[in-house]
């Protein structure tokens, strides 16, 4: 995959970091952790933020007691919703997890090279997730490979719009100053390629072992490993 822009936007799950991880150690974390830390924190200013804008998302008027927040939280993840509330109070929670050395996120063996030489060649670097940018640079700043913030440029996540909107990726490229037709988006969800390219973005799908199978032509060009991306600059 050759790419003459100077932009990157990497998705997280699928793309930088194996579903696996993220489904069976960050989300069960969450599960284990939600009663405690909604008992210990619930009148944090942080958590209170991100329990009123859960009960914004389900239409809930008025202060929504803890059982309440709970079950809806269950039910948000077990439909593996992308709800801005429910990712605002999941980032506190990773929080606790990796500041106390209980979670370190994996990445893929060939994405630190790629970063440390797209860096090398001046080429802007950010993350586009579901998962709230706080989420986002606690991942990036405990992994495997240790604190790989300094390598990235910028995050966003649904505060920005959907990841399944066009508009969402005209935002993005807004804010990285540059045309969106040189940014490179990869992700590893058909609907995300889809809206990026609608936007202008050039668009490559990621393929990685424990990723779901992509029915059909999937329409992009596809890796398997950020050494096959090639930036000329």
């Amino acid at each position: 995959m050759e790419f003459k822009g100077s932009g990157l936007l990497l998705d997280i799950e699928g793309a930088t970091s194996s579903i696996r991880f993220v489904h069976d150690v960050m989300f069960p974390y969450v599960r284990e952790h939600l009663v405690f830390f909604l008992d210990t924190g619930w009148g944090d200013p942080e958590v209170v933020l991100a329990r009123e804008q859960i009960a914004a998302d389900a239409g809930t008027s008025g202060s929504a007691d803890r059982r309440w927040v709970v079950d809806e939280v269950t039910r948000l993840m077990d439909g593996d919703v992308k709800a801005t509330g429910l990712k605002q109070l999941q980032g506190l929670i990773w929080r606790d997890g990796f500041e106390s050395g209980r979670l370190v996120a994996h990445v893929y063996d060939d994405v630190v090279p790629a970063l440390r030489r797209w860096r090398r060649q001046g080429v802007d670097v950010r993350i586009y997730s579901s998962g709230s940018v706080t989420a986002q640079k606690l991942f990036f700043g405990h992994t495997v490979h240790g604190d790989l913030l300094p390598l990235l440029g910028g995050h966003y996540d649904t505060w920005t719009g959907p990841k399944k909107e066009a508009d969402s990726y005209r935002a993005i490229a807004h804010a990285f100053e540059r045309p969106a037709d040189e940014i490179l988006f990869v992700s590893d969800s058909l609907d995300e390629l889809e809206a990026a390219r609608e936007a202008g973005c050039a668009t490559v799908l990621s393929i990685r072992p424990e990723n779901p199978p992509v029915d059909g032509e999937p329409g992009h060009p596809s890796i398997r490993s950020f050494d096959e991306i090639l930036i000329e600059r």
